[in-house]
């Protein structure tokens, strides 16, 4: 009977032992998920994403359908916020697989009205990521199935209004205007009713740019103009975004109508945008600084625990030694001291070999988020040059030719007797115009725009060839490619030829561009004085590193060989982006 009673209260010990230590560790890592979310508030996606990817794994042994929905929706969330699909989708279907799972959860702490505002708000992710990914019969499918949903609470209701305004987005990209038309207006009656004004201008807009597709432009622009009113003392940054999209578009139709107020609104649609892209480099680059600070915590992390475990090993080998020199002092006592030095050495370069790879692989670290940075930074650059020479030959030049063009017209009234003043505008408005069309060139070459690499590198070639240099180009099975491309590759060949009539004082140099087996290969080569390439000058020179960065994150390769009185060659490999669709501009709400 003792031994009974004794059994049954081990095995109830054990049990409630098991019991505690579950409890603690589903606290310990609802406690992880909330720093997790909180990291993904602040834009730490990269350090978010593997705390809660470690928290779903652990997660796995418990069973816990609560957390593992929720913990699936912000993995979902964080491939969403870094342009994912394909990922986001899979963590959104796994969170709606745990949350339909999760029954005892459902029935304990929500009504059925949240329970199915749960449900749709997965489904309204899921079907944006197929909408953004173009497939779209699959968007339509998750949006229709949030509209068969019976709840009728607010926060479901908008949720139906988000896929309303998803569904018109489809429809009007395929021209089906009238379906498009009904479904942007339940959204804006269900917006309005509930008082969401930011949702409600952008639900104005997609129907305003229904009826701008159908060339009513009156139409479009009342509409355009009553969602920018909704929103006009509004500063958040969803309402700052959808501004943007309505000045744009109201600029557009008033263009069409050949309103020249059009300019206005484009000038406040570009002053968003240009803050918005701001914001957007910075929050890269903060990202990017982040994640480096993240990679040296972890290398000095390691490092301490390397050094502890050398000092316990240094500890046990010394206890060691001291237990048999007690037992030995009178015989070996010689021999030990020898080894213990022997193996003190040794550990000492074992440290310094350690403290070596972990300070090489901190200065790899450091250099690769330099690349990154100075990257983002020319990205920038060249984004900038390329919008501001879009708006001189697109909208200044052409305003500059329509001014010109009236005052010919004006002149023919004169009937030959012009004034003077006419004369002398005429002449000033042709020289403006250019020297637009110069600055545009020097901003983003034209050519290069409309015929492409090749005619561009031709024309360089023939603007700087003279007596003092002879510069050649050949060009071979050379195509049109993605602009963003072209541009890069353009503005790295250009900066290897500043380098040469700066510096080289050749008399003949030799570009060579050819595309094979989906590489496009740039040879540069001169015969100019050269350099040592193991120099300071050589690793310090910003050009080369600019062009040596450009080249790294394209996933190609720069190979430079120069010899002093010699001459130098460059030879560049880079996989080809080729030309992409252009997209239409799209406003959607998920």
């Amino acid at each position: 009977m003792h031994k009974r009673s004794l059994l049954f209260f081990i095995i109830i010990t054990i049990a409630f032992t098991s019991f505690s230590y579950s409890q603690e560790k589903e606290e310990h890592l609802y406690d992880e998920y909330k720093k997790a979310k909180e990291l993904f508030k602040n834009e730490k996606y990269s350090i978010s994403l593997e705390k809660s990817l470690k928290i779903l794994s652990e997660t796995d042994s418990l069973g816990h359908f609560e957390l593992k929905y929720k913990t699936s929706f912000l993995i979902g969330n964080i491939f969403r916020q870094i342009n994912d699909h394909k990922k986001a989708i899979i963590y959104y279907k796994k969170a709606l697989t745990n949350f339909k799972s999760d029954s005892s959860f459902k029935s304990e702490h929500l009504s059925t009205a949240e329970n199915s505002f749960n449900i749709n708000k997965i489904l309204l992710r899921i079907g944006g990521q197929f909408h953004i990914s173009k497939e779209k019969d699959s968007a339509i499918k998750y949006y229709k199935e949030i509209l068969a949903s019976n709840s009728f609470n607010q926060q479901n209701l908008t949720t139906k209004a988000s896929s309303y305004t998803n569904l018109s987005n489809i429809y009007r990209e395929d021209s089906i205007y009238d379906l498009a038309r009904e479904y942007s207006l339940e959204a804006i009656k269900i917006y309005k009713k509930a008082n969401k004004k930011v949702l409600e201008s952008a639900a104005l807009g997609n129907l305003a740019s229904i009826y701008l597709e159908q060339k009513n432009y009156e139409k479009a622009k009342k509409i355009y103009l009553d969602g920018l009113d909704l929103i006009k003392l509004d500063s958040s940054d969803r309402a700052t975004k959808y501004k943007e999209f309505l000045y744009f578009n109201l600029a557009y139709t008033l263009y069409l109508q050949k309103d020249y107020r059009a300019y206005d609104y484009q000038e406040k649609s570009y002053n968003i945008k240009d803050d918005l892209r701001d914001i957007e480099i910075r929050r890269i680059v903060d990202e990017i600084y982040t994640k480096h600070e993240l990679n040296l915590e972890k290398e000095k992390t390691a490092l301490v625990e390397e050094q502890r475990k050398l000092e316990e090993a240094q500890e046990a080998k010394t206890s060691m030694l001291f237990g048999a020199l007690s037992f030995l002092v009178l015989i070996v006592s010689g021999v030990i001291i020898y080894n213990y030095k022997l193996r003190q050495k040794n550990l000492r370069l074992k440290l310094s070999e350690s403290k070596l790879i972990q300070q090489q692989n901190l200065e790899k670290v450091r250099s690769e988020a330099q690349v990154k940075i100075l990257n983002a930074t020319i990205d920038g650059k060249e984004t900038e040059r390329k919008l501001i020479a879009e708006i001189l030959h697109d909208n200044v030049s052409a305003l500059l030719s329509s001014a010109n063009m009236h005052l010919t017209a004006t002149k023919k009234q004169f009937n030959g007797d012009t004034p003077q003043e006419i004369e002398k505008t005429q002449a000033i408005i042709s020289e403006a115009s250019q020297k637009v069309r110069d600055l545009s060139h020097n901003l983003v070459s034209s050519i290069l725009l409309k015929f492409g690499l090749e005619y561009a590198i031709k024309d360089v070639v023939k603007k700087y060839s003279n007596s003092q240099l002879k510069l050649e180009v050949s060009a071979k099975n050379i195509n049109r490619y993605n602009q963003e491309f072209e541009i890069k590759i353009f503005n790295v060949i250009q900066e290897l030829i500043n380098n040469i009539l700066k510096h080289s004082k050749a008399k003949h140099a030799q570009i060579d561009l050819k595309e094979e087996k989906n590489q496009l290969t740039v040879l540069v080569k001169d015969d100019g004085v050269g350099f040592s390439t193991s120099s300071s000058s050589f690793s310090d020179g910003i050009g080369l590193n600019q062009v040596e960065a450009r080249i790294h994150m394209m996933d190609g390769k720069l190979t430079i060989k120069s010899e002093i009185n010699v001459g130098t060659s460059i030879h560049i490999a880079v996989p080809i982006l080729s030309k992409e669709k252009k997209l239409n501009k799209l406003t959607s709400v998920s």
